[in-house]
């Protein structure tokens, strides 16, 4: 079922470097890494050690909770390294892709998809983004068609030449519940799958509703149609700091450390260390600059991640800096007067002459308290109160939250009885 939708409130991002629609082949990386954190709620059980040859497809890590769930080796290779962090928690499991090619085909069937499949792990179940519970009925399956977040890459451009396998994904996840194919126009979030659940079939308390990656479904769909196991992704690599921004062909998990030697300005970064000067530095972000992890330069791509940003790391200080008429400065709520330049663009609706900012990391400041002037409400999407909900997830009150969380069917109930009134 396909839906498109407009999203009013939201604030985009003009985050510089957006990359050229040129799409680099770097599928033949020699790392990759399966990473547990990336996955919510999952505890991870090792299944491996470390020299021990695997199959693309092959479980790596299986949840202690449920053992049916897994996350599969992306290629097939050789166990090289299992990285543990503080108090042994497993952070990594690396491994050495192998001359040649093969898919993990203990499975009895690739034409219906179930927990056993390889690319169960694709398959997100909200309210907590958790992996998908097979026991679980899902009141929906909903898949973004665009990505809103600031460089993110354009899904249909991405996508082009798998509309096959992208069509036997979506029937595969037929099998579980509707699947709501959603082009969600607007600012950012506009995209997000939170947003776009919320605009056309919220979540109620005891419900569930399942997320994939639109990407993610061509691979679902190529593992059904063939039973190969190879999770691709079409990644947009940018940023201010980008020497080259350009999209890539991964597989999911690769070593970034090619992609970082071919846009890092500096090539001594990348350091994120303090003990250097910051100046100097690149920060790499896996995922989106909003929300995404920041790597070092031979890191890996993240779980569920579709874009790599460069940012420069920021020690530098503008001279009498908030006093400054700010016209090379993103501001929305009009501080400098880039702002008011924005809204002079959107009001003669010429878009494409917006300008775009060469971001930093800098804070602008010391940390301060979150003062309540009322600009979160205008940019933010849902018809809840967003502070108050905030403050009840600070003090643990769970049942102020869920009260918070049920005033937009309140005022969704009110608002339809005022429509009714005003149209009899």
């Amino acid at each position: 079922m396909r839906h498109d939708i407009k999203i009013k409130k939201g604030l985009d991002i003009p985050l510089g470097g957006i990359p050229e629609r040129e799409i680099l082949d770097l599928r033949a990386v020699e790392r990759y890494a399966v990473k547990p954190p990336d996955v919510v709620g999952f505890t991870p059980r090792l299944l491996v050690a470390e020299g021990d040859t695997v199959i693309a497809g092959q479980p790596l890590v299986q949840d202690k909770r449920d053992e049916r769930l897994f996350l599969p080796s992306p290629v097939s290779g050789t166990v090289e390294a299992i990285v543990r962090g503080e108090k042994r928690k497993l952070l990594e499991v690396v491994v050495a892709s192998g001359p040649s090619y093969s898919s993990y085909s203990s499975y009895s069937s690739c034409s219906s998809l179930t927990s056993e499949a390889p690319v169960w792990w694709m398959i997100k179940e909200r309210p907590f983004g958790s992996i998908a519970n097979p026991d679980h009925k899902p009141k929906g399956i909903f898949v973004s068609l665009r990505d809103t977040n600031p460089l993110a890459p354009d899904l249909d451009f991405a996508l082009k030449g798998r509309e096959q396998e992208f069509e036997a994904g979506v029937k595969a996840l037929e099998t579980f519940s509707t699947v709501h194919l959603v082009k969600a126009e607007g600012p950012h979030p506009a995209g997000n799958i939170g947003t776009i659940v919320a605009a056309l079939d919220p979540i109620n308390k005891g419900e569930y509703v399942w997320s994939v990656n639109a990407q993610d479904v061509a691979n679902i769909g190529r593992w059904c149609l063939t039973g190969e196991y190879k999770p691709e992704r079409v990644i947009s690599v940018g940023g201010p700091a980008a020497k080259s921004p350009k999209y890539y062909r991964v597989l999911c998990g690769a070593c970034l450390q090619r992609i970082s030697e071919a846009q890092l300005i500096d090539p001594s970064y990348p350091r994120l260390s303090r003990e250097t000067r910051a100046s100097r530095e690149t920060r790499i972000i896996s995922g989106s600059p909003l929300s995404g992890t920041a790597i070092k330069a031979d890191g890996f791509l993240g779980m569920y991640d579709q874009q790599v940003c460069f940012i420069e790391e920021g020690d530098k200080y503008d001279f009498m800096g908030w006093l400054m008429p700010g016209l090379k400065k993103f501001s929305f709520s009009k501080t400098f007067l880039s702002g008011f330049l924005v809204n002079l663009v959107k009001l003669v609706k010429l878009d494409k002459l917006a300008p775009s900012y060469n971001f930093n990391t800098n804070v602008h400041g010391s940390v301060r308290p979150f003062l309540f002037t009322g600009s979160f409400e205008k940019v933010f999407p849902f018809d809840i109160y967003p502070l108050q909900l905030i403050k009840a997830c600070i003090v643990g009150d769970v049942e102020l939250q869920e009260k918070l969380a049920e005033i937009q069917t309140i005022i969704r109930e009110a608002l339809e009885v005022l429509r009714k009134e005003a149209t009899a």
